[in-house]
């Protein structure tokens, strides 16, 4: 299975103007197609910073999705940054200079703008669709004016009214053959009266022993000793996780500690 990650894009998000809808609702597209995203990524709008990103994802197996950055304003570099990652020049793709003369055109229909493609705002507008020269479009249901995808990188507005749809159609379309694969899942309880440097062990061995599973220790903080647990758990196939959780309840008694129900305090 490859790997799927996402890159969300813009200074207001880390300024805290905006806040991120992305990361919820692409998590929960994977999720429901039996699939997982193994890393996320937020960027400013820094077109060196993402021309590096892109270019240690580019040489990698895994399907990217970015979001955001992709517009013609002084503040947009996806497109410059993707060109520069790949080593190509940027072109004005034909398909995608018919979609914008289109949206240019209902535009001028509704009564703004007009459908006169050599106006300077249309000349504007059709930088939006200048992507690096290997790149296919992805099509925009919501205003015509598309993504561009290059290998299994695509790319997207950050308007999630426009992203999601279009990645939505991707997973669907492009990649329907690796939903629900595997089928996915994650299990764990809680035990107190054990340091985690004393169950480490135990859980390094639950990862080599069963394949595909993948371990997590959540301590908690608390002043009061007392109080201070741990959440031990496992994650992956699901078939292969009752087998690992049952071993690490079994190592939690071995070496005194005590299985409890889950504590209503962190």
């Amino acid at each position: 299975m490859k790997p799927f990650g996402l890159i969300i894009i813009g200074d207001e998000i880390l300024s805290g103007r905006r806040q991120d809808k992305h990361f919820p609702q692409v998590l929960e597209m994977l999720q429901k197609r039996g699939l997982a995203l193994a890393w996320v990524e937020y960027l400013g709008d820094d077109r060196a910073r993402l021309t590096r990103l892109l270019k240690a994802s580019f040489a990698t197996d895994d399907i990217v999705f970015c979001c955001g950055g992709i517009g013609a304003t002084p503040d947009d570099h996806t497109r410059q940054a993707a060109a520069a990652a790949l080593g190509e020049e940027l072109a004005l793709h034909p398909v995608a200079r018919e979609r914008i003369a289109a949206r240019c055109a209902d535009m001028a229909a509704e009564g703004t703008g007009s459908a006169d493609m050599s106006t300077p705002e249309n000349l504007q507008r059709l930088k939006m669709g200048e992507f690096p020269v290997s790149a296919e479009i992805i099509e925009n249901p919501y205003n015509r004016i598309p993504g561009f995808r290059v290998r299994d990188h695509s790319f997207v507005p950050g308007f999630p009214v426009m992203a999601w749809p279009m990645i939505e159609s991707l997973l669907d379309a492009r990649y329907a053959d690796l939903h629900h694969r595997d089928t996915l899942a994650e299990d764990s309880f809680f035990a107190i009266g054990l340091p985690e440097s004393r169950i480490t062990p135990a859980l390094e061995k639950a990862e080599r022993d069963f394949d595909g599973v993948r371990v997590f220790c959540l301590p908690s903080a608390n002043d009061d000793p007392a109080l201070r647990h741990l959440e031990l758990g496992v994650k992956g196939p699901a078939a292969r996780l009752p087998a690992a959780l049952d071993f690490l309840r079994q190592t939690v008694v071995e070496l005194g500690g005590k299985i409890i129900p889950a504590p209503q305090i962190s």
